[in-house]
C-alpha cells in the first residue's frame, strides 16, 4: 500500500483546521440556545386581564372578588406549548369585593395578610397540552410567603392582531381550585370555606423584550 503524499497530509491538516473550530461554534450555539427559543415573548395586558375569585360565605352564596395583574410575562409558541412558560405577581392590595369595608376585613393579617405579603407570585415548571385548545401549566404560587404547587387547567382562546393592527395579542381563560388552609389561612372556619375557585381572564401583548431574554428558567420577572 503506497503511503499517503506529503500534499495530501498537508491538505487532510488544512480541512481539520477549518472544520474543528466550525463544529465547535455549532455545538456552542446548541448548547446556548434555551429549549424555548420558537417562543415568542409577551406581557400581561393588565388593563384586560383580571384574576376571578369566590368562596363560600355562610353557605349563603358565593361572592366573587378580583384582583387586578401587577406584572408579569409569558412565552408561547402555538405550535409546542411544551415550550412556553410564565411568571406574574397578583397585587392583593387591589382586591375589590364591592365594599370597602369587607375589602379591609380581608386584607388584614388573619386573611391574605396583604401589608405583610402584598403580592402573590406564580411561575410555571411546565405546560402541557391536552388538546386542540387545552391544557394545563403546572406551577408554583407563593401566598403569604408560602409557596405551593399549583395546576392550572387553562384554554387557549385566540392568537391574532388587534383590529387596528396595533398589537399581537394572544388570549386564555383558566381555572383553578385553591385550597386556602395550604397557605396558612385557618381564620373564620366556621364561616368561610376551605375551597376557593380562581378564574383568569388573560389578554397578553407580544413584546419581545418582556421576558428575561438569557433566562431558561420561568423564575425571573422583568
Amino acid at each position: 500500500m503506497l503511503a499517503p503524499s506529503s500534499d495530501f497530509i498537508q491538505t487532510r491538516v488544512m480541512s481539520l483546521r477549518l472544520t474543528a473550530p466550525t463544529l465547535l461554534a455549532g455545538l456552542a450555539l446548541a448548547v446556548a440556545t434555551p429549549a424555548y427559543a420558537g417562543a415568542d415573548s409577551y406581557r400581561f395586558d393588565t388593563v384586560h386581564s383580571q384574576v376571578l375569585f369566590n368562596i363560600t360565605h355562610d353557605g349563603y352564596s358565593r361572592p366573587w372578588g378580583r384582583f387586578h395583574i401587577a406584572r408579569g410575562w409569558l412565552r408561547f409558541d402555538p405550535d409546542h406549548w411544551e415550550q412556553s412558560s410564565t411568571a406574574l405577581d397578583i397585587d392583593l392590595d387591589s382586591l375589590d369585593m364591592g365594599d370597602a369595608d369587607w375589602n379591609k376585613a380581608v386584607l388584614k393579617p388573619s386573611l391574605l395578610d396583604a401589608a405583610g405579603q402584598r403580592y402573590a407570585h406564580f411561575v410555571s415548571t411546565s405546560v402541557e397540552r391536552t388538546d386542540d385548545s387545552h391544557g394545563v401549566i403546572h406551577g408554583q404560587l407563593t401566598l403569604r410567603g408560602i409557596t405551593r404547587p399549583v395546576d392550572v387547567p387553562f384554554q387557549f382562546n385566540r392568537l391574532a392582531r388587534t383590529i387596528y393592527g396595533l398589537h399581537t395579542v394572544a388570549g386564555f381563560s383558566a381555572t383553578a381550585t385553591l385550597d386556602r388552609r395550604d397557605f396558612g389561612i385557618t381564620a373564620f372556619k366556621n364561616s368561610i370555606g376551605d375551597q376557593v375557585l380562581v378564574r383568569l381572564e388573560i389578554e397578553a401583548i407580544r413584546d419581545d423584550g418582556a421576558a428575561p431574554a438569557s433566562s431558561t428558567s420561568s423564575k425571573d420577572m422583568p
